[in-house]
């Protein structure tokens, strides 16, 4: 006669609703110990009970079902599924959940054949209210498309940086510049307490790339790192400012906030919570921070959103304060979690972590591309086997977009490790090159802080802003290939510096732009290049792509009312004299027409035309002659 028990509930099953499938009260008593190991999470003490049981009644279903959920919570995950096994072969329709959860373990560990057989044959059990039947088919569609992706591989040959990287502690979240001198990674570090003996902690370490290899890590110090833990940093592209994770700790407003500190020279601020608008009563962590360090991607887990963990983004304005984050929406986020999100140096790709979307098992590593409209549109998953059954996040990828990095615990006996491989093609971002160097005073050689502006002179969109160092005068501003734009470089006291980037057509480049950037006060005789005024062929009629110089110039005019220019246009050496200066006249005062149409009085401006007469480079090659083709503003007064 089958005896009725009715249990507790358990931690990870629902077998307390279902009667016990055994006679035998030596079994029984067994069986009643393991529940009791069980509930106090002594696996060990659970599992031996649970043998012990399953010898006196080898048919005993119940004890082979939470024998599964055992080894489960223990991690021995080949065995759960050999428990369930033989456990529901005992009777299929006793305990359909088994075969759901089956189906889950055996996508955990790639079994991907026989997970699609448990979750259909769950499908065919589960009653028909049962809540996790759009689970049970999610995970079929899951599994067959893991199977497409084992069967259709893509290029992985990860690399391990190396013991100046690694080493037998954990290393894991890698950040690093756009010109991949500097790489910041989080360590678990091992220490000793008399009070609490072995305990472990986080802190940030730091390597420079030197003479073709990565140097030996250097702890950050303070004030980065603390006797509590930090980790899942992102810098910005020139390396000069921090965002990162800080969680339980005084100063956190909710389980997990996200902190800021800002490189000057050569030693970082004292860190500081980003405040109440980014951080919130839940958690917020694993930030990724725009090319420019304006826009920032985060993981929460605050309301408003649309699972567990979903990805959150939030600008930062002029006066450096940060908007009320906005949800990232349905595309990207999904009813469980999405995390380690990164913003690739385009600004236009996003690599993030999901357990939702399609994917290989636990965590797969997703991308996601901006459209015209600014909105991320179609999730791709990176593919087999960057993907596997296991948990992959916290990848980020290079300036240039061939390159990624990641962490990995591909040898046990030394933790988890740095790695970078070569992103296939089809997944690479938009390239982006950078121009670095340093701004100085032209006439003291004095190092400045400046502002930089990036716009695209197609639609006038501003593409980044930064900073150079205000002790250094260094500066890394990125540049994404393919679009032209132009540069605005401005100081208060200083001539504006304007540059051009033709870069339209243009995906590749061999070389960054290392170019000082020498900022002339305002005093009389000192000129300036308008890189960006553009005429249509041998006319004075503005293109559209002048407007953004233009404007500048205007409000360049306007912040300083008690200067008076000179606006000059000069030609190239082809063609005659007198055309060449009548040209370069008319092309000046064309640009004088728009600067008084906008509010700048005629008196303050002059226009000369000086032809041939005043080149500033050779006119023998296609290059020279394009530089000789300008237009300049000279400060008169």
């Amino acid at each position: 006669m089958l005896r009725f028990l009715l249990l507790l509930l358990l931690p990870g099953t629902m077998l307390a609703q279902h009667q016990m499938k055994t006679e035998s009260t030596k079994a029984i008593k067994a069986y009643d110990e393991a529940m009791a190991f069980y509930r106090q999470d002594q696996f060990l003490m659970a599992e031996r009970s649970l043998q012990q049981a399953i010898k006196a009644d080898s048919n005993f279903q119940n004890a082979y079902l939470v024998l599964a959920e055992v080894y489960w919570d223990m991690e021995h995950y080949g065995l759960a599924i050999s428990a369930y096994d033989k456990g529901l072969s005992l009777d299929p329709s006793f305990y359909p959940m088994g075969y759901y959860n089956k189906g889950k373990l055996e996508r955990q560990t790639g079994r991907y054949d026989e997970a699609v057989q448990s979750y259909q044959t769950y499908l065919e059990l589960a009653p028909q209210d049962s809540k996790y039947i759009d689970q049970a088919k999610q995970g079929i569609a899951h599994a067959r498309f893991a199977q497409w992706a084992v069967a259709h591989p893509v290029n992985f040959t990860p690399v391990n940086l190396g013991p100046n990287v690694n080493t037998r502690s954990d290393e894991y979240w890698p950040s690093l510049s756009a010109d991949e001198q500097t790489l910041i990674i989080t360590r678990k570090v091992e220490q000793y307490d008399l009070t609490l003996g072995s305990t472990a902690q986080e802190d940030f370490f730091i390597s420079h790339f030197e003479n073709g290899s990565w140097q030996p890590m250097k702890n950050a110090g303070l004030p980065l790192n603390t006797p509590d833990n930090e980790g899942a940093q992102s810098i910005s592209a020139d390396g000069r400012y921090m965002v990162y994770t800080v969680c339980n700790r005084k100063g956190v407003i909710g389980r997990c906030d996200i902190f800021y500190s800002e490189k000057q020279g050569e030693q970082w601020s004292t860190p500081k919570n980003l405040g109440p608008v980014i951080n919130s009563a839940a958690k917020e962590t694993q930030p990724s921070l725009s090319p420019d360090g304006r826009t920032l991607y985060f993981a929460s887990n605050r309301p408003g959103g649309k699972g567990n963990l979903d990805l959150w983004m939030s600008t930062r304005n002029q006066e450096g304060e940060w908007s009320a984050p906005v949800n990232l929406g349905d595309t990207i986020n999904t009813p469980e979690d999405e995390m380690s999100p990164f913003i690739h140096h385009d600004n236009t790709t996003l690599f993030f972590a999901s357990n939702y979307h399609p994917g290989m098992g636990g965590f797969d590593l997703f991308r996601a591309r901006r459209n015209a409209q600014g909105k991320f549109d179609t999730v791709t998953n990176l593919g087999y086997p960057i993907n596997t059954a296991g948990d992959e996040m916290g990848l980020i990828v290079n300036a240039k977009g061939n390159r990624a990095y990641y962490s990995s615990n591909t040898d046990p006996t030394q933790g988890r490790d740095i790695f970078e491989f070569d992103l296939p093609e089809a997944l690479q971002p938009d390239e982006v090159t950078y121009m670095k160097g340093k701004v100085f005073d032209d006439s003291t050689r004095v190092r400045l802080e400046a502002a930089f502006e990036l716009y695209d002179l197609t639609t006038g969109m501003l593409i980044s802003q930064s900073q150079s160092d205000q002790l250094t005068g260094e500066f890394l501003l990125c540049i994404p290939t393919n679009r032209n734009y132009m540069l605005n470089v401005e100081r208060k006291g200083y001539l504006f510096y304007s540059d051009n980037f033709a870069l339209e057509g243009i995906h590749h480049l061999d070389k960054p732009y290392l170019k000082d950037v020498p900022l002339q006060p305002i005093v009389a005789g000192k000129t300036v290049v308008l890189k960006n005024i553009f005429y249509q062929t041998d006319s004075y009629a503005l293109l559209p792509e002048s407007t953004l110089e233009l404007d500048k110039t205007v409000d360049f005019l306007k912040l300083n009312p008690g200067i008076r220019v000179e606006i000059s246009g000069h030609t190239d050496n082809v063609g005659a004299t007198e055309y060449n200066k009548a040209l370069s006249e008319k092309r000046a005062q064309t640009v004088v027409h728009y600067l008084a149409d906008h509010g700048i009085a005629l008196e303050r401006l002059k226009a000369n035309g000086y032809g041939m007469s005043k080149p500033i480079d050779s006119n023998s090659t296609p290059e020279g002659r394009a530089n000789n083709r300008r237009t300049e503003l000279k400060v008169l007064k």
